[in-house]
C-alpha cells in the first residue's frame, strides 16, 4: 500500500475539469491509500479505519470526487436503479406519492428513474432506456401505464411492484388503498348528513380504483336502505378538474333528478364539480349540496373548498411498495404479495 503523506496544495492543484471528473485512483493517490480503501470508504458497512476514512473523505472533497454508480453496478453485477413508471404527473396526488417513494428507495440505497407513461408513442423507447440501465426493479403507480408494460419487465425477470392496480399479474406485488372501504365511508358520511339523492362521479368502468370506490359506495348505501333509484352513477373517462365540471353539468341538467349528495372518486374531480355546481347552478355547499372526495390532496384543505374527503396514506403506500420490491429483488420467485393500506375519513365543511 502506498505510504501515507500529508495533503498539500501542490497535490491538489488540478484544473476545474479534472476535479469534476476525478476517479477513485486520484483519491487513493492523494490520500496515500489503496484503491480498495477508497472503495470501502464509500461502501456502507465496509470495514475501514477512522484515520483512513478521514484521509479519503478529505481527498475526495478536495478533488470533487463522486462515486461512479454505473461503474459500481457493473462490478457488482446488480443495479441500484429502480424505474418508477407513472402517468398524469400534473396530478397533485401523484406528486404527493412520488416524494415518499423516492425517500423510501433512498433508505434502501436505491435510486429512482422516473418514466412518464402518458405518451404511448414514447413508452416503448422508455422501456428500452430503463432496461439499458439494468434496473433492479420497477414501481408502477395507478393510472395509464398498461399491464402489458409490467408483463414485459417480468418476462425479463425484472421485479415489479404496483400501487392501486388490480392484482391480476402473476409475479407482481401490489399495494392498494382500501378503495371499497373508502367508498363505504363516503356513503355513511353523506347519509348521516341528511342526503336523500346520491351520485358517484368517477371513472368506475375503466379504472381499477374508481371501480372499487364506486362499488363500496353503492354497496354501503344499499346496506343503509337507500333504493337504487336514489343513486346515480356518472362515469368519467379521466379523473381531472375539467371532468368534474362536465359531470356537474350532466347531473344538474335535470333539476328533478339532481343529487344533493355526491361522492367524487378523486379530490380533483370534486374541486371541479364543486366550482361548476356553484358557478353554473347556484348550488350552496353544504346547504344545497354535500360533497366527499378521495385522496386528501393539499388543495382539499384550502379555504375555497374545505372538502371532506377520504385520505390515502401516501407514506404507507410508498413504504409498502418499496418493501415488497426489495424482497422481490432478493427472491424473484417468491409468491406474489397483495397488501391493503387503510384509509380515513377527513371531515371538513362540505358535509356540514
Amino acid at each position: 500500500m502506498p505510504s501515507a503523506a500529508p495533503l498539500s496544495a501542490n497535490t491538489a492543484s488540478m484544473t476545474d475539469k479534472e476535479k469534476s471528473w476525478a476517479i477513485a485512483e486520484d483519491v487513493a493517490r492523494m490520500a496515500g491509500v489503496s484503491r480498495s480503501a477508497v472503495s470501502r470508504t464509500f461502501t456502507p458497512g465496509a470495514s475501514v479505519s477512522a484515520k483512513t476514512r478521514m484521509r479519503v473523505l478529505e481527498a475526495a472533497k478536495t478533488l470533487n470526487y463522486h462515486v461512479d454508480i454505473n461503474a459500481r453496478n457493473m462490478i457488482r453485477g446488480r443495479s441500484t436503479f429502480v424505474g418508477v413508471v407513472t402517468s398524469a404527473l400534473v396530478s397533485p396526488f401523484r406528486a404527493q406519492l412520488l416524494a415518499p417513494i423516492a425517500h423510501h428507495l433512498g433508505t434502501r440505497g436505491l435510486l429512482p428513474i422516473l418514466m412518464n407513461a402518458d405518451d404511448p408513442d414514447q413508452t416503448g423507447y422508455a422501456l428500452q432506456m430503463l432496461l439499458s440501465y439494468r434496473i433492479a426493479g420497477v414501481i408502477m403507480t395507478s393510472g395509464a401505464p398498461p399491464l402489458a408494460l409490467a408483463r414485459e419487465y417480468l418476462e425479463r425477470r425484472v421485479p415489479v411492484a404496483m400501487i392501486n392496480r388490480a392484482p391480476e399479474l402473476d409475479g407482481a406485488d401490489v399495494i392498494n388503498s382500501d378503495n371499497a372501504g373508502g367508498g363505504a365511508l363516503a356513503a355513511r358520511a353523506l347519509f348521516d348528513s341528511g342526503v336523500t339523492r346520491f351520485a358517484f362521479v368517477g371513472p368506475h368502468t375503466t379504472h381499477f380504483g374508481g371501480r372499487q370506490r364506486c362499488g363500496g359506495f353503492v354497496d354501503a348505501l344499499a346496506s343503509l336502505g337507500v333504493r337504487k333509484s336514489r343513486v346515480t352513477l356518472c362515469n368519467t373517462m379521466i379523473a381531472s378538474y375539467e371532468a368534474g365540471q362536465l359531470a356537474a353539468r350532466e347531473l344538474f341538467a335535470n333539476a328533478d333528478t339532481a343529487p344533493d349528495g355526491v361522492f367524487c372518486g378523486t379530490d380533483m374531480l370534486a374541486l371541479g364539480f364543486m366550482d361548476e355546481a356553484r358557478r353554473a347552478f347556484g348550488r350552496r355547499i353544504p346547504d344545497d349540496l354535500r360533497v366527499v372526495g378521495f385522496d386528501d390532496i393539499q388543495h382539499a384543505a384550502l379555504d375555497s373548498y374545505r372538502l371532506s374527503t377520504i385520505a390515502q396514506n401516501t407514506d404507507t403506500l410508498a413504504h409498502s411498495v418499496v418493501d415488497m420490491l426489495s424482497q422481490r429483488i432478493t427472491d424473484f420467485s417468491r409468491p406474489a404479495d397483495v397488501r391493503i393500506a387503510p384509509v380515513a375519513f377527513v371531515r371538513r365543511a362540505t358535509t356540514g
